[in-house]
């Protein structure tokens, strides 16, 4: 596991990059661009680390900034928190993709809205203030979303659906306890 400010994705991705965040004319415009890193500060959005077609390198951009398609449904009314629901814990991170989740198709519950997605990978903070406690500890999911978005989300924001075991409609189970206990066995 690596534990780093700077992460790598389990795989690049071809994305859009909204030109009014890195333009220094502001334009209105979607940039192809390869996005293939993270970048952690804590209290911040993610930050994610692109290619242009330049061959420029582009670090730090929000999420709400990227897209998987050129023109994405939801334009002006996307923002940080549609994107992303909790700032960063802290520096230390660790990518993973799980194989188990690889391309699934889930529901999301961002920013008050339900939207339809596929998993892409989580990331989990390591050695921060919150992720030692279970009731604060979380992992987030990168999802692309079928309006043509990024979400990042934790998994108490998530469903899932895997024909061979997940049954009925997908609804967001209800009565489950939040994680609270510590264990030992010394």
């Amino acid at each position: 596991m690596r534990h780093t400010l700077v992460g790598e994705l389990p795989r690049h991705q071809y994305v859009f990059v909204d030109g009014r965040a890195i333009r220094s004319d502001g334009e209105a415009v979607w940039m192809p661009a390869v996005w293939f890193g993270l970048v952690s500060f804590p209290a911040r959005a993610w930050g994610c680390t692109v290619m242009l077609e330049s061959g420029a390198i582009y670090r730090n951009i929000a999420p709400h900034h990227l897209a998987f398609m050129e023109n994405p449904a939801v334009l002006d009314d996307w923002g940080i928190v549609d994107a992303q629901t909790w700032d960063c814990y802290g520096y230390d991170f660790t990518v993973i993709e799980y194989e188990y989740l690889r391309g699934l198709r889930c529901d999301t519950f961002c920013a008050g809205s339900r939207w339809m997605g596929r998993y892409l990978f989580t990331v989990a903070p390591v050695d921060d203030s919150f992720s030692a406690y279970p009731e604060q500890a979380k992992e987030f999911s990168f999802i692309q979303l079928d309006n043509g978005r990024l979400t990042i989300q934790p998994t108490n924001n998530l469903i899932f659906s895997e024909k061979s075991f997940t049954r009925g409609a997908m609804e967001f189970p209800k009565g489950l306890k939040r994680q609270t206990d510590i264990f030992r066995c010394e």
